[in-house]
């Protein structure tokens, strides 16, 4: 069988934010990625949301609602951003959208 591992490929889940330095910054959009670890682990990162939000306590929501584990980590580039363990990349999207933090035209997945 010569099957290739979709999950194995490198992956720099920044690329396309450095792509569109030359277009401007975008305000008020949500970046939510995924991000490959070792093996099968994988990190969705969460960056974007403004800071009239307490990011911890979503951080800490999320935690209990997805079952999974997340933190919030300083970027030295994008700032504070969202970390959680495995592919939560639908779930934040749409509990982005039931607490009304963002709409959907303001929030952009990215990944494989």
């Amino acid at each position: 069988m010569t099957e290739s591992i979709q999950n194995l490929k490198t992956f720099d889940p920044f690329a396309d934010a450095l792509k569109g330095e030359d277009e401007g910054h975008q305000e008020g959009v949500i970046h939510i990625r995924i991000q490959q670890r070792n093996g099968r682990k994988t990190l969705t990162t969460v960056q974007g949301i403004s800071n009239n939000f307490d990011l911890k306590r979503i951080a800490r929501v999320c935690k209990k609602e997805f079952a999974c584990n997340g933190t919030v980590v300083e970027h030295p580039e994008y700032g504070l951003v969202l970390q959680f363990q495995g592919d939560q990349r639908n779930k934040i999207r749409s509990f982005l959208k039931k607490h009304q933090i963002a709409s959907e035209d303001q929030v952009k997945v990215h990944g494989f």
